[in-house]
């Protein structure tokens, strides 16, 4: 069992498989050039898989590949079918912004994928083409359409933002609602990657937009989950992701590992330490002593608190996955 220095247990871990990203979307890598590492500063598949093998036999029971944009690195389903072959009842999870998975959610499904986590912002295609600064709604939509037709779960991400997608609330919730799929607002989290003139909306204020059509009540959180649950009259469940709140971090059970071997504690914060060196050289015992000590370190809460003001993180996101 993995526990970190404030007594919490870590079954989560997160794995960037690339930075790398067909979109540039302002909240996020708006400005970074269209380049990408060197495929030798990644890691291979094989030696991540090296670690991913370490973290499930030390408890690790859910994992999701992240970016960037995960489908870029080539060979993917391979790396999926390499993770679900070692233990098959994994909960084993991508994130995604959907616009390759036309091509893609059959042979993620086939070896071993469960669910899928995509984002989706706006119905809208000017206001998608704005915030990813290319036209991507249709394929977006497309890709998910085909994730449900293989028979993939899928969780909708929405990022809410004034003046950009806070008349459209509601109808994100109805078209998630309508097809089975729960939706997660996620507030805004504040970084020095983004364009500055970007302001979420506050979880109370996606809430009482919802409130103006639907009454809905809090639902249990999930332990360790990151969204705050509500269910609707008619039992759908919608969530939003509330990083400003002080009891985000408390129930925290995720680590993440970056493509080039970074080991990051937290989201919020740029502490990390590279495997890189132990897992290249297949020194198993030293990769799991950075590991703990990784875990030791990890903080106690991030600096996004409702108090706040001015709080903005030098964390980039297209490294982590989010």
């Amino acid at each position: 069992m993995l526990i970190d220095g404030h007594g919490r247990v870590v079954n989560y871990l997160r794995v960037s498989v690339t930075q790398r990203c067909n979109f540039r979307c302002r909240y996020c890598m708006p400005s970074t050039p269209f380049n990408w590492t060197p495929k030798e500063n990644l890691l291979s598949f094989e030696e991540l898989f090296l670690f991913i093998k370490v973290c499930i036999d030390e408890g690790v029971n859910k994992i999701r590949i992240t970016g960037g944009e995960p489908l870029l690195r080539k060979d993917l389903p391979k790396f999926i079918s390499m993770i679900h072959e070692y233990k098959p009842d994994i909960d084993l999870a991508i994130t995604t912004n959907g616009y390759m998975l036309k091509s893609y959610a059959k042979a993620l499904k086939n070896a071993g994928l469960k669910r899928i986590n995509m984002s989706l912002d706006t119905l809208k295609n000017d206001k998608a083409r704005f915030m990813a600064q290319k036209s991507v709604l249709n394929e977006v939509l497309t890709g998910f359409e085909e994730a449900l037709e293989v028979g993939l779960k899928v969780k909708l991400n929405t990022v809410a933002l004034k003046g950009f997608n806070d008349d459209e609330i509601l109808n994100l919730l109805e078209f998630a609602k309508f097809r089975g799929c729960q939706i997660r607002f996620i507030e805004y989290m504040e970084n020095q990657h983004a364009k500055d003139e970007l302001k979420g909306l506050k979880s109370d204020e996606i809430l009482n937009i919802i409130a103006q059509k639907y009454n809905f009540t809090k639902a249990e959180k999930l332990p360790s989950a990151p969204a705050s649950l509500y269910k609707l009259d008619d039992g759908y469940t919608f969530g939003i992701i509330d990083p400003h709140k002080h009891d985000f971090c408390k129930s925290c059970n995720r680590i993440r590992l970056s493509a080039e071997g970074f080991l990051i504690p937290c989201l919020y914060f740029e502490d990390a330490m590279s495997i890189k060196k132990a897992v290249q050289s297949g020194d198993i015992l030293g990769a799991s002593e950075i590991l703990r000590q990784v875990l030791k370190n990890k903080p106690e809460k991030n600096k996004w608190e409702a108090d706040a003001t001015n709080v903005t993180s030098a964390r980039a996101f297209y490294q982590t996955g989010g």
